[in-house]
């Protein structure tokens, strides 16, 4: 069955026989390249009779997909060639592989890349072998493969990064293939959406092409069991002007797509044109494709009797058995030869001359275009000097600041000098996480409807550049897609609900970890988060928005792109900040709160404690000289508050004791220098921590989580950690940390326990600061807020 389009204004020419002739050969040589990956280890044209010994010991890999994939490459290639187009592919569905690789290997980028796999018949057999077997490549356009920017491996994430990849890209067309099974996912459901942030005139352009093949692994997809209305009317509905390509012919669909993907080109450059030569910036209707075709196309119909071509049989490998089958060596032979290899490459093995013409040449191929390798077109950020943002002390701890505040400034600076190739993304939250001084160079960007209220105070711009929208996984799409592309970003976001893309943070870095492997892929920006709104100052959002857990997360992935920052202050924050935001090839987490917060070092001390990432602070201290009886330790904002409270409470009632304060910025300083770039040495570490002494460690987190990073440490034994314990509800900060036993009170109590000398004697102090713990407590629970001189301490030394 075979569905034509709705006509629009703009004409697209059908193909001409030879065209056509030429375009199925060339999609005829993808689907063989496709089923040669997945099954064929030697043999690779089938110049002898196919054998078992030809034949992969384990056949891994997707074929469902591929052969729709390469029919919408080549389909693109045909116009990149036609309009001197400027273009990358996405590969949303996940196991489609060998779909994209087989056009990346005929257009010469892949042997370019990969020396090797030349265009031969040697290198044919190579490229094939390597196909999800060991020592080789996965089933995902993973990042050893030309051209991508999408791994695919988790679902859901493909039409955000193309619109990631289109903005501030005007001449960029991301042509996206959305995947039925993926489209049944949240984060590509709302993604959709997209279409309303892309603006006409300085933005490239997204074509998704949804692809109806029908099913999933084993199970039918959802949008391929409604109506042809229906889903019209759904993507009507969500902005777009759907055009239908459906059918199992080859020639038919073949003029079909070549039509409709002419048309919907058409149609962005009229749409284009019009922005840019002074209509008014509105927002775009955009095209998008449906292509329906059946599932394994050009694949086995049938096999035992059972339905393969168009059901989920086709899904993975479609014949399997081939060492001990001979009926089903048979039928992959006839199926591979039902692609007429002979006549698609010559005695060499490569692509015959009139078929290699046909791709695009140099970097017009979108295996080779380097906005698919975002770090060739990266430029340095424009920085300002964060030191001129400085927040002014008299002396430690005794003035109080929004510690976030003054990087909204230092943002709106970064943003004038970079407005071409940064932006900040966040879910609706960055007045409220205190950034808002951005909004005096760059609105939001809103493209959708306006109301005469919107001018009071709504900050909205069909020209902004601050991205928001209350979706993390489409913020953290358009942001990766934005800097795989070459350019930079900043994302702020809450703690408890930055869990939200906790996957796309393990899918990003998975992609950095292979890159740093990768010479050819250049160094892109880092992805920077601000994970503001902490567990510690949830006073009136309570256990819901207490959850430190994220950190738990980061320090999963591979140390060779992962980095933790708890800037205790303004001015290390400032400096973290910078320093973030001229790294590349990292994914950087800041966590650091948004409310007001004891300020602690002036610039130049912070620059220098940042630099360290962990270290003494003399002036907390009072071991000069001698070696200390307990090091104290605070880890984040709230953390380090409440530990140098207990380290006061101490030295008012043990004037003797010798403690050394010691604070922690950079997390990963915790671990051993072998296991991560930032780990502090084993010298350095039993130098400043000791290897006898008590230590307190008071963390921001999740108490384990630091007994993890240490455990191989001389001193673990005597490391005594406090943290988050799952314990909140609507209260005051220092309720929140007595109920969670981080307070000054209770960390005064362990140092008590854990120094021989106090164990006893500490006893009538230890009654009086459990005392104190129940004072504090009570009056929270009668006057609705801490007792004043807790909330206004202050370091008394």
């Amino acid at each position: 069955m075979t569905t034509s389009n709705k006509k629009s204004a703009v004409q697209a020419s059908s193909l001409s026989a030879d065209e056509l002739r030429k375009l199925d050969a060339y999609w005829r040589a993808c689907n063989y390249l496709a089923v040669g990956m997945i099954y064929l280890r030697d043999n690779p044209l089938l110049r002898e009779p196919l054998q078992a010994e030809h034949i992969k010991v384990r056949l891994l890999g997707h074929w469902g997909a591929s052969p729709g994939l390469a029919f919408m490459y080549v389909h693109m290639n045909r116009l990149i060639n036609k309009y001197g187009l400027n273009a990358i592919f996405l590969a949303g569905p996940g196991h489609g592989a060998p779909g994209v690789l087989a056009p990346v290997y005929l257009e010469g980028t892949y042997s370019e890349v990969y020396p090797d796999k030349s265009e031969d018949e040697e290198g044919l057999k190579r490229f094939f072998k390597q196909f999800s077997f060991p020592g080789g490549i996965g089933s995902h356009c993973t990042p050893e493969t030309p051209g991508s920017i999408h791994e695919g491996g988790e679902l859901g994430y493909s039409i955000s990064h193309a619109f990631g990849a289109a903005f501030d890209n005007p001449d960029l067309i991301v042509t996206v293939a959305v995947g039925d099974g993926e489209a049944e996912t949240g984060p590509l459901a709302t993604a959709w959406h997209s279409n309303k942030f892309l603006h006409p005139g300085h933005d490239g352009a997204v074509l998704p092409i949804l692809h109806l093949n029908g099913y999933k692994i084993n199970n039918p997809s959802l949008l391929s069991r409604i109506s042809h209305e229906e889903l019209d009317n759904l993507f009507h509905g969500y902005g777009w002007i759907p055009h239908f390509v459906e059918g199992d012919d080859p020639e038919t669909m073949h003029q079909l797509m070549a039509e409709t993907m002419e048309r919907c080109i058409l149609e962005i450059r009229e749409i284009q044109v019009k922005a840019r030569n002074g209509g008014a910036i509105t927002r775009a209707r955009w095209p998008m494709i449906v292509l329906r075709s059946p599932k394994g196309w050009t694949g086995p119909k049938e096999v035992g009797g059972h339905k393969v071509e168009g059901s989920w049989r086709a899904h993975q490998v479609p014949l399997s058995g081939m060492h001990d089958n001979p009926a089903h060596l048979t039928l992959l032979e006839q199926w591979m030869r039902s692609y007429r290899p002979e006549e698609l490459f010559d005695v060499n093995g490569r692509l015959i001359p009139e078929l290699k013409a046909m791709a695009p040449q140099g970097t017009r191929r979108m295996s080779a275009n380097p906005h698919a390798n975002g770090g060739l077109l990266r430029r340095n950020l424009r920085m300002p000097d964060f030191r001129n943002y400085a927040q002014k002390l008299s002396k430690p701890a005794v003035e109080r600041a929004m510690n976030t505040k003054p990087l909204g400034v230092m943002l709106r600076d970064v943003m004038f000098r970079n407005m071409d190739n940064f932006r900040v993304f966040g879910p609706d939250e960055n007045s409220s996480n205190k950034l808002d001084a951005i909004y005096e160079v760059s609105k939001k960007l809103w493209l959708a409807d306006y109301l005469p209220e919107d001018k009071d105070g709504g900050e909205l711009s069909p020209d902004g550049r601050v991205m928001e929208m209350l979706s993390e996984h489409t913020l953290e799409g358009w942001y990766e897609g934005y800097v795989l592309t070459g350019r930079h970003g900043f994302f702020a976001t809450y703690e408890a609900f930055v869990h939200v893309i906790d996957s796309m943070y393990n899918q990003h870095a998975k992609w950095l970890a292979i890159c740093e492997h990768l010479p050819w892929r250049a160094p892109i920006a880092s992805i920077n988060m601000l994970i503001t709104s902490t567990v510690w100052r949830q006073d009136h959002n309570g256990f819901t928005h207490q959850d430190p857990g994220f950190l738990d997360v980061v320090v999963n992935k591979n140390p060779e792109v992962t980095r933790i920052y708890l800037p205790p202050d303004v001015n290390c924050l400032l400096s973290t900040a910078d320093h973030c935001l001229r790294s590349y090839n990292d994914i950087n987490v800041i966590v650091c709160d948004k409310q007001m917060h004891l300020q602690y070092l002036d610039m130049d001390a912070a620059i220098k404690h940042c630099t360290k990432g962990l270290g003494i602070w003399e002036w907390a201290s009072n071991d000069q000289g001698n070696e200390p009886d307990l090091v104290m330790v605070g880890c984040g904002d709230i953390p380090t508050l409440e530990a140098l409270a207990a380290t006061a409470l101490l030295r008012e009632y043990f004037p003797e004791l010798k403690i050394r304060f010691i604070n922690v910025v950079d997390l990963f300083r915790m671990v051993s220098a072998g296991e991560h770039p930032h780990g502090l040495s084993d010298r350095d570490f039993d130098s400043l921590f000791t290897i006898n002494k008590p230590i307190i460690f008071n963390f921001h987190g999740y108490p384990w989580l630091i007994h993890r990073l240490a455990y191989r440490r001389t001193n673990h034994r005597n490391l005594h950690v406090r943290g988050y314990k799952e314990r909140g509800n609507i209260n005051t900060p220092l309720e929140l940390a007595i109920e969670n036993e981080i307070d000054r009170f209770k960390l005064a109590i362990d140092a008590i326990d854990r120094v021989p000398h106090l164990q006893v004697a500490g006893a009538h102090v230890k009654d009086k600061l459990r005392d104190m713990q129940i004072d504090c407590r009570n009056y929270a629970h009668e006057h609705g807020i801490d007792k004043p001189e807790m909330r206004n301490w202050v370091w008394p030394y």
